[in-house]
């Protein structure tokens, strides 16, 4: 499945050295937040960043250049070094947000079992189903014309990058397959990126030791060096 996800070139025409690692798992056995997770919770948040670090300033400057308003819709990692202590949901949500913390790093996780056709990172065309929980209620929304967004063949899978996941495609106890999405901007380094995708993948291990793990890389090729 890993191999088919791909980025329009209208996104990394915005931000060339955007890259996203890409991490499967299969066979996971999710369940509710423990004392290990909320651990990993607790020892991310003694390394949370301050709101004006360089890494979610990045990801500010690239919403900007979408159009979107980072100050009313915020990047996800930006979104979550704000709520510390950060909430326990599950052990596999809870294993991601502390990697997320502890790297400031967007992570998105999604239910694989759930998703139709391909994952891609492309500019809405405005009429894409966002499916979302208004009121108590299942509601349908839409993306702005061009914004960035990750989808698969039936919809919206996350609005504004990595702002908001659909209700279809999140992470539950139920969750057996899933995959992760770790997007990185300069300044993270990409040895950095891999060392999180390391981290995450270790901490899926412990909770699941049977869980089969696949990863690969996505973006545009690295740019050669000014020889000056």
């Amino acid at each position: 499945m890993i191999e088919a996800i791909w980025v329009d070139e209208a996104v990394t025409g915005l931000r060339p050295d955007f890259k996203v690692l890409v991490i499967a798992a299969y066979g996971l056995r999710n369940g509710p937040s423990d004392d290990h997770s909320r651990r990993w919770l607790a020892e991310a948040a003694d390394l949370a960043p301050q709101p004006g670090d360089e890494k979610i300033v990045a990801w500010q400057d690239a919403y900007r250049a979408f159009g979107a308003k980072p100050q009313r819709t915020r990047p996800s990692v930006d979104a979550l070094v704000r709520r510390m202590p950060p909430p326990d949901i599950n052990l596999v949500v809870d294993a991601y947000n502390s990697v997320s913390i502890r790297h400031v790093l967007p992570i998105g996780g999604e239910d694989l079992r759930h998703y139709e056709g391909t994952a891609r990172l492309v500019r809405a065309s405005g009429d894409e189903p966002f499916d979302v929980i208004e009121k108590g209620e299942p509601a349908v929304d839409h993306p702005e014309i061009g914004e960035v967004v990750w989808r698969d063949d039936r919809g919206i899978t996350c609005r504004r990058w990595n702002w908001r996941q659909c209700v279809r495609t999140r992470i539950t106890e139920d969750t057996v397959d899933a995959l992760f999405l770790l997007e990185r901007l300069a300044p993270m380094t990409l040895e950095e990126l891999s060392t999180a995708g390391d981290e995450l993948a270790g901490l899926l291990r412990e909770i699941s030791p049977d869980v089969r793990i696949e990863s690969r890389l996505v973006g545009p090729p690295e740019r050669a060096a000014d020889p000056g």
